[in-house]
Order: structure tokens, then sequence, then C-alpha cells
């Protein structure tokens, strides 16, 4: 009896050491994935604290926590098993899906940058009367639940295409986990964002001198960050978006804008010394962003000019 429990025991341990190692594989894998979807977390940051503008601050969180609820939603019950038939049954079309949402990312970087040169404004503005507070409130949630499933689906695409090789349950574990940290981390930095300048208000009525003083600098800097916001995740779309043309269409079998550009990464590694890591990649990072706002350009102008197709992504 004694050696049967034991064995019984030994068994149950190497079971537990192996859901524990299959876990940190999954982790690793989690961490790898959320890496790459960077550039688009950022501007997921960026873009939805303008969906509260102009709202009751005391609404504020609760729109952010709708809007949360209904990311989570897009992306655990309709992307992940969406992204998981794909890569089970037709994983070549994978790579054409990462391409497609890059597109779309060079589009709307591209797009941001011809309205700040004096192109036309697309979508709709936030400046419009409010009439009806609830239906604008539900008309605002809606739109940044579809802006959010676009920009979800780039999200688990790109985490999906590091983990391709790996086997259906890792992949599914893999896309879950980084589908909800990416969801919390996104509205919570921008519940945080949301609230500074109430916060920075709250400490300008308070007696001490230094939290006056600290929120006072919170009200200047508000308007600022949002700014700021705005601008790197401008950036980091183009970067990711032509980052993901550049090794897209190499995957696929045209190699020159690859070679390009990674010739020019290489040169410049080479010829920087200690730095050349460093340069290197942010010369590799500024032609991607630079063949975005080429290629996003060049789709603006084509569904604008050509087309007559508005926008329609609010932002």
């Amino acid at each position: 009896m004694p050696s049967g429990l034991v064995a019984l025991l030994d068994d149950m341990a190497v079971i537990a050491r192996a859901a524990s190692s299959s876990m940190d594989d999954v982790a690793v894998a989690a961490g790898k994935a959320g890496t790459k979807t960077a550039g688009v977390v950022i501007d997921d940051a960026a873009v939805t604290p303008r969906y509260v503008t102009g709202l009751s601050p005391a609404r504020e969180l609760p729109i952010i926590a709708k809007i949360a609820r209904g990311s989570l939603k897009n992306k655990l019950v309709f992307l992940l098993p969406a992204a998981l038939i794909l890569s089970e049954f037709l994983p070549g079309a994978i790579i054409w899906l990462l391409m497609l949402g890059g597109a779309f990312l060079c589009y709307e970087g591209a797009e941001k940058v011809l309205e700040k040169l004096g192109a036309a404004k697309h979508g709709a503005t936030l400046e419009d009367h409010i009439t009806d507070p609830v239906a604008f409130e539900n008309q605002r949630v809606s739109g940044a639940i579809r802006t959010d499933m676009i920009l979800s689906t780039e999200i688990m695409a790109i985490a999906l295409n590091e983990v391709a090789a790996e086997t259906l349950v890792m992949r599914a574990a893999v896309l879950a986990i980084v589908g909800i940290a990416v969801t919390a981390a996104v509205y919570g930095a921008v519940a945080v964002i949301v609230k500074l300048d109430d916060i920075g208000l709250h400490l300008t009525q308070k007696s001490g001198a230094a939290a006056r003083a600290l929120g006072a600098f919170l009200l200047r800097s508000v308007p600022h960050l949002l700014t700021m916001l705005t601008i790197v995740g401008t950036i980091a779309m183009l970067w990711v978006g032509g980052g993901i043309i550049v090794h897209g269409t190499h995957e696929v079998g045209f190699h020159a804008i690859y070679d390009a550009i990674h010739g020019a990464e290489q040169a410049v590694a080479s010829a920087s010394g200690a730095a050349g890591g460093v340069l290197g990649w942010l010369t590799y990072a500024a032609l991607s962003a630079v063949l975005g706002v080429v290629l996003g350009a060049a789709i603006a102008i084509v569904l604008h000019k050509l087309l007559g197709v508005g926008s329609g992504h609010g932002h």
C-alpha cells in the first residue's frame, strides 16, 4: 500500500511538474506574442479616450467598462475561435490576414498624417450637439467596440502568427491570455488617463502645497499626454503596419522590400559600433514607417478620391 501511494504521489508530482512546465511555456509564448502587438495596443490606448470626451465625468468609467466588456467579447467569443479554425484548416491564410491588417494600420496612420497636413477629415466628429445623452452614449460605445474589433483582429492575428507552429491547445491558451492581458492593460490605462484631470482637480483642493502642486501639474499635463499618445499611436501604427508588410511580402516570395530595408538596417548597424543594435533597429522602424505612410496614403487616395468612400472608423 505505501509503495502504491508513493507511486501515485510520484505520478502526481510528474503531472504537476509537466503542467507547471506547460504553463511556463504558455506564459513565455504569450509574452512573446504580446510584445509583437505593442504598436496596435498603443494605438488602441490612444484612440479610446476620445470616446468619453464631451460626456459627463460620472459616465466615463461606466462607458470604459462597457467598451472593455465588448472588447473582451470581440477577442474571446468571436476572434479566438475564428483564429483557431483558420490556423487549423487554412494556416496559409494567416500571413494574408496579417498583411490586410497591416495595410489597414498603414491607412489609419497615413490618414491621420494627411489630416494633420490639411487634408479633409473623414468619419464622425465629436463636436455634434447632444440631444439624447443615452442614445449618444450607446452610439459612442458601439462605435468604440467596432473600432476595437478591427484593432483586436490585428492583435490576435499578430499573436497567432507568433505561435502558429504550436499545438491547438497551446495556441488557444496563448490567444486567450494575450486577449485578456491586452484588454486589461489597454482599458486599465485608459481609465487612469481619462480620470487624471479629476484626480488633479481633487488634489488642487487639498491643504498641502505639494498635493496642490501635483494637482496643478496633472491638470496642465493631461491635454499634452493625450496629444502625445495620439502621436505615438500614429507612429506605432505606421511602424507596425509597415513592418508587417515588409515581413509579409518576404514570406510570400517578394523579397525586394525586405532586402532593401534589412540591408539598410545591417549597414547602419555595422557602421555604428556599440550603438549599432539600437541604431539599426531605429533604421528598420523608420523605413517601415515610411513604407507605411506611402502605402497608407495610396490606399486613402484610392478610397476617398477615386472611389468616394469615407473612412468610417470614427477616429
